[in-house]
């Protein structure tokens, strides 16, 4: 208890002096900053898949080919949730003598829980958003049924037994986003009406589905109640789309990585602030081993002042935090078209949990040398504390960053490259920046006396100047590489949803009609669009064993097993697919296939297994020969599974092409339909929309953090310069009392300042370059051209800083009388 109130004496003592303010404005900084930007990266996170959610119409969506229980709504009931019920069968409809075989789905009043839908009155007529459902008596056909059945607002169809009224055009339904390609045209009813027409009876095949939506506690508890239950498929917001699971999944990656820049800087701050203070500290240290103080007390006394330092200033900073999420709140409210969700309190938690954690990780080796001072030291200055091992240094700061930084990215791949770069990126500033100090050594002899002696002043502290060239480096590296980020990363994201992004897509497009209808659209539009073949099949063996939905446990593999999936044909491998297996098929007469890397992965697939398909009653078979990372961004026409030309030759199927149209040219879809009755059109913008949102609010969101961490990059300068504060103010003392003049101190500085500098903003311009490319190519999968402007930027600007924060310090240095300085010595 004594060694406590000692703490917290000499800890009020040390932060008169101003020993402490430095480290303590790095943690309150950090901890403010990983706070906000915990509570803004899980707000935006929620928003983000409340959005997502609107291409389910729900939360969570339980599918069974038998009717949903009663229990099972129950049981949703029982948890909070909202349920909604849909049935989706395929049957005929029949206008007079004509006749088309449509999906229908059926629906209850509370369609869609998430999203709205979106009808019209009229064929390709202006559209209006609904949250309503066909009313009783009524129904909503889809364009492409319309257009068969050459309908007209209000008409009468035969649905079944019963005649009800196509009262209006729909244009889009929310959950149709994750079944694009259904062959049939689509046709919406209401629930109530679906027994008057008598389709639904027993070995009817029939789709039922649960939608669900509540708070994401409750869902979790849903989806874990019925996971187990093997006749129910579960499908939630990352089970959508692929284009949609891609984006959200980079939107966590750029967030993950904005903090892993922030814990980052964070200690690396700490650890330069901590530094200084314990150097300031030996001879404190030894007089109380004079004293007969004991290192474990010694130990408990300094380690209670980094405790309290480490809580007190993470509450306050928390406490910001938590302040300064309200002030992004509102500036996101312009941004999204719905208020974000509710804060929760667990990021205080963790706000706490980070200043104590980086503190003790990054703080705690530095102090450790303090429990080692020699008494002697008191009469003899020259000796010092046993140096702590650097590894050991390395090894604490490391095990921070690695309990911290997969808590908030949850990305361990993403981690482990940031990791292997930061590692890199402090060998490389090491390396070059020992080397370059051993040429300055060289070349100082050559130069005038001013620059003499400040080349003189980096080559007799080489390993403090190295220190430094390391700490202004990475805190240079980071920030530069977050403005790359910033600008050549997100804006290549957001430019792969150009405007002109395909729109439509047209599919059932007849083999014999694909050359008219590609000119019918270039002569009318001005576009050239290619077409791509599409052959239905299903998995029957691989390496000659059947397949089964059994023999998997994940449910995504047992779908796929179960479905009949579309194939294609390439000669070449596509602009947007990427190989990471195997290589692409030359000539050969060899039957290869190739496959996208998650479904391969669903499957167990490797290079060299053995499949057939059955397709239209013929059974093929071929070799898997590679894998494929496919771009699902860029919203072309792409496929799971490819074969090489000569496997699927000869055997029936259709033609598949997207094409971009603006609202001007959509007129041109009826006149399209009218001349190609076979072919279907799917409209994909609200998807676009979608995503496109996405992209923006993730962009907004790193905007904001790197606000954050710019300045905690600021504060990592700032402790760096401070690191040889004292002993540059004692150098400069004995320099004035052997005459030098303030002229001549202040150009050594200079001189040592700016080459400080220059050595750091290369190294780190060069390794935030090579990070970049690292991070474009191998965690987000996006091509980028390196600037080499930062490698003239960052030097340029890293000299002005540094010069800059030198000279504010070595104010006090001249204002100082030389002899005060040499005196407490």
């Amino acid at each position: 208890m004594l060694l406590v109130k000692l703490a917290l004496n000499s800890l009020r003592r040390d932060w008169r002096s101003g020993e402490l303010r430095l480290m303590a404005l790095a943690l309150l900084v950090a901890t403010a900053s990983y706070t906000t930007v915990a509570f803004f990266t899980d707000r935006v996170n929620k928003a983000t898949k409340m959005q997502a959610t609107e291409l389910l119409a729900a939360d969570l969506v339980v599918a069974s080919p038998e009717p949903i229980t009663q229990q099972l709504i129950d049981q949703a009931t029982a948890l909070g949730l909202q349920s909604a019920r849909s049935i989706t069968f395929r049957s005929m409809i029949v206008v007079g003598e004509r006749l088309e075989l449509a999906e229908v789905k059926a629906v209850g009043t509370a369609y869609p829980l998430r999203g709205r839908m979106r009808i019209s009155t009229g064929l390709f007529s202006p559209e209006i958003s609904t949250d309503r459902i066909p009313a009783a008596g009524q129904v909503w056909p889809d364009t492409r049924l319309f257009q068969l059945l050459k309908l007209y607002p209000d008409d009468v169809v035969s649905v079944g037994a019963s005649r009800l009224q196509a009262s209006k055009v729909l244009t889009y339904e929310p959950d149709r986003g994750g079944d694009m390609f259904a062959i049939a045209p689509r046709l919406l009813m209401n629930i109530a009406d679906l027994e008057a027409t008598e389709l639904l009876v027993s070995g009817s095949r029939a789709r039922h589905k649960l939608l669900l939506a509540g708070e994401a506690a409750a869902i979790d508890r849903f989806r874990a109640l019925v996971t187990q239950d093997p006749g129910l498929t579960i499908q939630g917001i990352r089970d959508a789309r692929p284009e949609l699971r891609t984006a959200l999944d980079r939107a966590e990656q750029f967030l993950g990585l904005a903090v892993l820049v922030s814990v980052a800087l964070a200690g690396l701050a700490i650890a330069m602030s901590a530094q200084r203070y314990a150097n300031r500290h030996i001879d404190h240290c030894a007089l109380m081993r004079c004293f007969g103080i004991q290192q474990h007390a010694i130990a408990v006394l300094y380690f209670s002042q980094l405790f309290i330092l480490a809580l007190l200033f993470s509450l306050l900073g928390v406490m910001l935090g938590f302040l300064g999420q309200y002030g992004l709140s509102e500036i996101m409210l312009t941004l999204v078209a719905t208020p974000l969700p509710a804060p929760s309190l667990m990021p205080l938690l963790y706000g706490v949990l980070v200043g104590i954690i980086t503190t003790t990780g990054f703080a705690a080796p530095q102090l450790v040398s303090l429990l080692k001072v020699p008494p002697l030291r008191v009469l003899q200055r020259h000796l010092e504390a046993p140096r702590i091992s650097n590894r050991l240094i390395y090894v604490a700061a490391a095990g921070a960053l690695a309990l911290l930084i997969p808590w908030q990215s949850g990305n361990v791949k993403m981690t482990a490259y940031g990791f292997a770069g930061m590692v890199a990126t402090v060998v490389l500033l090491f390396v070059f920046a020992r080397l370059l100090i051993r040429q300055l050594g060289r070349l100082r002899k050559r130069l005038g006396i001013a620059i003499k002696f400040g080349l003189a002043n980096i080559a007799r502290r080489a390993g403090i100047s190295t220190v430094q060239i390391l700490s202004i480096g990475l805190g240079l590296t980071v920030l530069t590489l977050l403005t790359l980020i910033r600008t050549d990363l997100l804006a290549n994201w957001r430019a792969k949803l150009p405007a002109d992004t395909p729109n439509y897509f047209l599919i059932n497009i007849q083999p014999e009609e694909v050359d008219q209808l590609r000119a019918f659209i270039h002569q009318r539009t001005g576009i050239k669009v290619a077409t791509k073949p599409m052959i239905r099949g299903r998995l029957l063996t691989i390496n000659d064993t059947p397949v089964s939905a059994d023999d998997y446990d994940d449910a995504r593999a047992k779908r796929l097993v179960n479905r009949v999936f579309n194939l294609s044909i390439a000669a070449e491998l596509q602009a947007d697919n990427r190989l990471v297996a195997g290589q692409w098929w030359g000539e050969t007469d060899e039957h290869l296939f190739s496959f996208e890397e998650g479904f391969a992965e669903s499957l167990r697939l490797k290079i060299g297994d053995k499949l057939s398909f059955t397709i239209g009653g013929k059974e093929v078979s071929g070799t898997v020969h590679n894998l494929r990372w496919v771009d699902w961004d860029t919203f072309n026409v792409n496929f799971f599974a490819v074969a090489n030309p000569g496997t699927l030759d000869g055997l029936a199927g259709t033609h598949i092409t997207s094409v971009y149209l603006d609202v001007a040219d959509k007129p041109l879809l009826v006149e399209l339909l009218a001349a190609y009755p076979s072919v279907t059109v799917f409209d994909v913008d609200a998807i676009l929309t979608q995503v496109r949102t996405i992209m923006n609010q993730v962009i907004h969101a790193i905007e904001f953090v790197f606000a954050f961490t710019l300045l905690a990059g600021f504060i990592v300068l700032l402790a760096a310069l401070q690191s040889t504060h004292d002993e540059r103010r004692y150098e400069s003392a004995l320099l004035a009392v052997l005459g030098g003049s303030k002229t001549y101190i202040l150009g050594s500085s200079v001189i040592e300042f700016a080459l400080l500098g220059l050595i750091a903003g290369v190294i780190a311009a060069f390794a935030a370059i090579g990070l970049e490319w690292l991070l474009a190519e191998y965690i987000f999968k996006i091509s980028i051209t390196p600037d080499f402007r930062a490698a003239l930027i960052v030097p340029l600007l890293s000299m002005g800083i540094v010069i800059l924060g030198g000279l504010s310090g070595m104010r006090s240095v001249l204002s100082v009388p030389p002899i005060v300085t040499i005196s407490r010595r």
